[in-house]
């Protein structure tokens, strides 16, 4: 089957691994998969010409309701959509977008959330007898770079410090957008590492929002002990996580943070913001620290450093929690699956 597939493509970002992962899975089924970036339509209509040119696409799936699969309401074969974050913590909040979202619901032959707590809301805000929302979370795999230098890294972000090996590095992995909201940190860390010039803040992350990016190099260039570093490679990331103090997440809402995830499966204390695409991952004391506050963050990031115990106990459990919930091999085979719901009739 020849299946067009539609999301937020903007590169190094969750939403671009997310579909490559699962583009990666439906062809390992034998079918032809097109990712196409949703910013190449500006309406449905483009693309219901797209699915009908000469050879047709049989199919379709879409990653986000209203962004992506609004783009799929003109076309005439079936379809599945995937639920983003956005979908139900933010849009559903919109009642023109709600009413799209139900509208791609009700024609979509299957729809996937990545936790209870979203295919939860979907059921409550979005009536659509129809279709039902089957429970997948993502599927984590990581690889770390084998050439990899940490003093370069920190050295190329701005932190210049001849006790490099000592540093406590917070890593903040984000897409720089307002709704990650890395700013929400940086005043009290700069507190914090006044009192200790070995506590850095590092942030790292595409830049998706232009405007928004200049305010975070802003801050980052005046703000002590917060730095901005380029974006890099999925296999250097991991390496750069594998080396720092702790993973960050500072979102104001979240489907679920493949960051969070990664620094799970890799080993890596988390620290991440209790919210509830968050707090539907990381158990508090368990798998990671959740935090309210920037007070609280600094609180939890003291905690970490003087408690050898705590962090065993979160890494070690991070990873149990992860080898057992976000199995590629299952994510795989709930796709193909369903993916042969949009043969039958």
């Amino acid at each position: 089957m020849r299946l067009l597939f539609l999301a937020c493509l903007s590169p190094k970002t969750g939403n671009c691994t997310t579909a490559d992962r699962i583009r990666a899975h439906i062809e390992s089924a034998g079918h032809t998969c097109e990712l196409y970036d949703i910013s190449e339509f500006k309406s449905s209509a483009e693309v219901a010409t797209l699915i009908t040119q000469k050879p047709a696409f049989e199919g379709a799936v879409a990653i986000h309701l209203f962004k992506a699969g609004r783009l799929l309401l003109d076309v005439q074969v079936p379809f599945g959509v995937i639920f983003g974050g956005t979908d139900l913590n933010e849009d559903v909040k919109v009642e023109q977008k709600r009413v799209v979202m139900e509208q791609v619901l009700q024609r979509a032959r299957f729809a996937v959330a990545f936790t209870n707590e979203l295919k939860e809301a979907a059921e409550v805000f979005l009536l659509s007898p129809s279709s039902e929302v089957y429970v997948q979370p993502q599927g984590i795999q990581t690889e770390v770079a084998e050439k990899f230098c940490w003093s370069e890294f920190l050295k190329s972000s701005g932190v210049s410090s001849e006790e490099v090996e000592e540093l406590q590095v917070f890593l903040l992995v984000c897409g720089l957008r307002r709704v990650k909201d890395p700013l929400f940190l940086v005043e009290e860390f700069s507190e914090w590492h006044r009192e200790n010039p070995l506590n850095v803040l590092v942030i790292i992350g595409p830049k998706i929002d232009p405007v928004f990016t200049d305010e975070v190099e802003a801050v980052a260039k005046r703000t002590v002990g917060v730095f901005l570093a380029q974006e890099r490679s999925q296999k250097e990331l991991h390496a750069a996580m594998k080396r720092c103090c702790a993973v960050v997440n500072s979102s104001v809402s979240e489907g679920m943070s493949a960051a969070i995830l990664e620094a799970m499966d890799l080993g890596v204390p988390v620290l991440a913001r209790d919210i509830p695409g968050n707090a539907a991952v990381v158990r508090n004391e368990v798998t990671g620290l959740l935090y309210s506050s920037p007070q609280d963050f600094v609180h939890q990031c003291k905690r970490l450093l003087s408690d050898g115990e705590l962090k065993e106990k979160l890494v070690r459990n991070g990873k149990l929690y992860v080898d057992q919930y976000h199995s590629l091999l299952e994510e795989r085979e709930t796709y193909q699956r369903l993916i042969e719901t949009l043969h039958s009739e």
